[in-house]
């Protein structure tokens, strides 16, 4: 007989599982941050250029991670069920696609200052960008790989060391960053490269030790991923490529969304991408904290679901959705009362653009309070769809409200209209909103399809 969970339960077990999540998301976003506040130290167009580079090197992983991010829901449903074999497999095969992605994707990176020229970016910017993105684009590997541990290890409860592990990363990038790119303790001053080389120096000691740890940890070990990992499993790696394609190109249309604002902001001025760059990764430290409890609720709707267990699945999701307003409304709160104090963060105040930064920067994180609520709502969704395995429909959902809806509403306002990047940001809360509706309606209408009647609470 199944146990009715009280909400409070529901509650306490979402946060048990969403804070340390959130807290490795924020500390991954604390790799670029750290990246953004160092060169903003050392000039505006290193600054231009790591925003450019940095942004294109996300948008090609998180292609790529939707193969590692199937893995957190297929693991949680066949813990579910009780099948630790189909653990292994769908894990195994999580890493080999995110191996084979890596591979494939690394020309684009060789390849970036063309691509950039081509996209209306000033060549000095162009030219820095690519000298960050082929050293940093070989790192994707170690990156994806990664990713799909984290998953592993999330599903099986295990968030704790995953926060920890992306902790001292963050440490890490810190340390090398500071002497390669400003020549520091007898380092030679590289700038740009610097940044860059610290960044893949991270994302490799990052996999040593989450590899070794789902290696000796008698938890995680007892599915022995590595054990033969060479050896492949068509019918796995076919269930992992089915959900996680959807997954990789409906994280490609969003953060396609906040690159392609970055370009038309580009073609703007430096000063006005240098604010919209340090706006958007304080937009996205806040971010962090949905995809975190979306993370959780993918867990716990997943494993619900492997379970038949309809009514947990339900009232989960309203906790998750609960969870994430109230953490949406502190977000809103911060933006409007503190955005001076937040973006002066990001600049040495000492050279002449910071003023200028700064004033452009607040206006926009005056229209990101705007779609606080509406970008909670469209993760938490995509999050709780994913729980149950549903992919595909969501990314079309996803992809018509962020490119048919919200890029040209950005360009309309933005650019045609001439509100310049207040107008184009104005955009991208229309098209989040339509994607946050969507998606909704989506999950509760599966949601209630599951159990005719739910069971009477106690």
């Amino acid at each position: 007989m199944t146990t009715v969970q009280s909400y409070p339960s529901h509650a306490r077990a979402t946060l048990a599982l969403g804070l340390p999540l959130i807290g490795s998301h924020l500390a991954q976003s604390a790799l670029h941050v750290t990246d953004t506040i160092m060169l903003g130290w050392y000039g505006v167009t290193e600054l231009a250029a790591v925003v450019l580079g940095a942004s294109s090197f996300f948008v090609v992983f998180i292609l790529g991670a939707g193969f590692a991010q199937a893995v957190m829901p297929m693991v949680a449903a066949a813990l579910g069920r009780g099948d630790e074999t189909q653990v292994r497999r769908d894990t195994r095969m999580g890493i080999w696609l995110s191996i084979a992605f890596g591979a494939l994707s690394y020309p684009l990176f060789w390849w970036s200052g063309p691509i950039l020229l081509r996209l209306g970016q000033a060549p000095d910017v162009a030219a820095l960008a690519q000298d960050y993105m082929r050293i940093a684009g070989l790192g994707m590997i170690p990156a994806l790989v990664v990713m799909a541990l984290k998953s592993f290890l999330a599903a099986l409860d295990r968030a704790q060391v995953v926060l920890w592990a992306t902790v001292a990363a963050v440490g890490v990038n810190a340390l090398v960053n500071y002497a390669l790119i400003f020549g520091n303790w007898g380092a030679p001053e590289l700038g740009v490269r610097g940044a860059a080389i610290a960044t893949l120096f991270t994302q490799v000691l990052s996999l040593a030790l989450m590899g070794l740890y789902a290696h000796i940890h008698p938890d995680p070990a007892r599915f022995r991923i590595w054990q033969r990992f060479w050896r492949p499993d068509r019918q796995a790696l076919a269930q992992v490529f089915r959900l996680g394609w959807p997954i990789g190109v409906q994280g490609l249309a969003e953060a396609g969304l906040f690159v392609a604002t970055a370009m038309m902001i580009g073609t703007i001025g430096k000063v006005e991408l240098a604010a919209h760059g340090i706006a958007m990764e304080i937009v996205s430290l806040f971010f962090m904290l949905h995809v975190g409890l979306a993370n959780a609720a993918t867990i716990r709707i997943g494993r619900a679901d492997g379970a038949g267990d309809a009514r947990a699945l339900r009232d989960g999701a309203r906790v998750a959705l609960a969870l994430s307003f109230v953490t949406g409304l502190i977000g809103v709160t911060l933006f409007l009362s503190l955005p001076t104090f937040l973006m002066s963060a990001f600049l040495d105040l000492n050279l002449p653009s910071s003023p200028a930064i700064i004033a452009y920067g607040t206006g926009l994180l005056a229209v990101a309070a705007l779609f606080q609520m509406v970008d909670a709502g469209q993760v938490m969704a995509m999050g709780l769809l994913r729980g149950l395995r549903d992919t595909r429909v969501p990314m079309v959902l996803a992809a018509v409200s962020y490119w048919v809806i919200g890029i040209p509403s950005g360009w309309f306002i933005g650019l045609y209209l001439g509100y310049g990047g207040m107008g184009v940001w104005g955009g991208l809360v229309i098209g989040l909103m339509v994607a946050a509706g969507s998606l909704m309606w989506r999950f509760w209408a599966r949601a209630r399809g599951l159990a005719a009647i739910p069971p009477p609470r106690p």
